[in-house]
């Protein structure tokens, strides 16, 4: 199972979500994200948030069409979106989207960035999409990477300190068991030169970012 997260953030940052609707997703909406999936026609499993973003009879709408939605104080010590995922987490799913989570207020898009460094106590993947990139953390190890022409660009940013012994294989600007000091942006928009590559590490926390133009 993949579960879908979809906050309340601009619709012009999101994909077309139908290219993600795939039989073993399941869909929760956050907030305003409730009604941009229900405007859609995919309707949310689940509806998280306190709903301060929308009207009291877009509330009463998203009541009549979900029955399990979980409405919140706004005054809370976790933000919604991070409500929907430990709600998520909690299902044990093979993967975790996260959608509508970049573009309008900084601060939020910054505490969904943080928001991926649970797939390490987790262990479950997790991206945050947009329109134009996708974003995932690793943690010390091996990994295959596959190009993608719709978005191109790869960028590898270290994450709560130095990244050691950094490896890329397959790529355009290569390298070899490389320390990458905290703030580096070394590595920005290197680009596959094969179908696919690998990129390796020992020692701290990756950031990955694959982005068009």
């Amino acid at each position: 199972m993949i579960i879908h997260i979809v906050a309340g953030g601009p619709t012009s940052e999101l994909p077309n979500l139908s290219d993600f609707d795939i039989k073993d997703a399941c869909w929760v909406g956050v907030d305003r994200g409730v009604l941009t999936l229900l405007s859609k026609d995919i309707e949310p499993v689940m509806a998280f948030g306190d709903f301060d973003s929308i009207t009291d009879q877009e509330l009463t709408y998203v009541k009549e069409r979900i029955q399990k939605i979980n409405i919140y104080h706004p005054e809370k010590d976790e933000p919604d979106m991070e409500l929907a995922l430990n709600w998520a987490i909690e299902q044990k799913p093979e993967k975790i989207r996260l959608f509508g989570g970049t573009g309008g207020r900084l601060d939020h898009f910054f505490a969904n960035v943080h928001l991926l460094l649970k797939s390490k106590a987790e262990g479950i993947h997790i991206e945050l999409i947009n329109k134009q990139n996708l974003m995932y953390v690793q943690h010390p190890g091996s990994y295959k990477i596959e190009r993608d022409h719709t978005k191109k660009y790869i960028s590898f940013f270290p994450v709560s300190g130095s990244v050691e012994n950094l490896t890329l294989q397959g790529f355009k600007y290569p390298l070899k068991n490389r320390h990458i000091p905290e703030y580096s942006t070394l590595c920005v928009s290197n680009e596959l030169i094969d179908d696919n590559g690998t990129f390796s590490f020992t020692k701290g926390i990756l950031m990955v970012i694959r982005s068009s133009d």
